[in-house]
Order: structure tokens, then sequence, then C-alpha cells
């Protein structure tokens, strides 16, 4: 067996740690931000190619460009809050 990463199980504990807490949070937030079923980088349609080559091209093109959607989205998201709190700051 061939063991990847070097992540280690955490003990169940009774007692709450903030920084568990914290990181149980992070995690959570990076799992709503990978895309849904409702979201795929494919357009719908009917596609035919000459070859598989030619799908293939098509399918990482696609996907690409999804992919590069969806950083810019996030990225802009990010901007935003950050002028946000930047200008809760100044007030």
């Amino acid at each position: 067996m061939r063991t990847v990463g070097r992540r280690t199980d955490r003990p169940i504990s009774f007692s709450a740690s903030a920084e568990l807490l914290a990181e149980g949070a992070r995690f959570n937030d990076e799992i709503h931000r990978l895309p849904t079923g409702n979201r795929t980088f494919i357009p719908k349609g009917i596609y035919r190619f000459k070859s598989f080559e030619d799908a293939n091209r098509f399918d990482l093109d696609c996907i690409v460009a999804g992919v590069t959607r969806a950083a810019l989205e996030r990225a802009l998201e990010m901007i935003r809050r950050q002028g946000q709190s930047g200008a809760d700051e100044v007030e």
C-alpha cells in the first residue's frame, strides 16, 4: 500500500479546542467552494469530433476556461471583502 501525504487522524476529545474549530471552519469553507453538480465547465450540447485527440483538447479547453473563470470570481469576491473590511476601519 502506498501512503500519500502526512496528515494524521486527530483523536476525538470531549473538550473543545479553538484551533480545531477554526480548522474545521476552514475545511467547511473549502468544501463549499468546490463545484457542485449544478455547475459544469463543459457546455451542453452534442459534439462530434474527428478524433479522440480533438475531443480531449475540447474538454481540456473547457475545463481550463471554467477553472480560470471560477478563480477570477473567487479573487474578485476576496477583493470585495477586503474592500468592505477596509472601509469599516476608516469609519
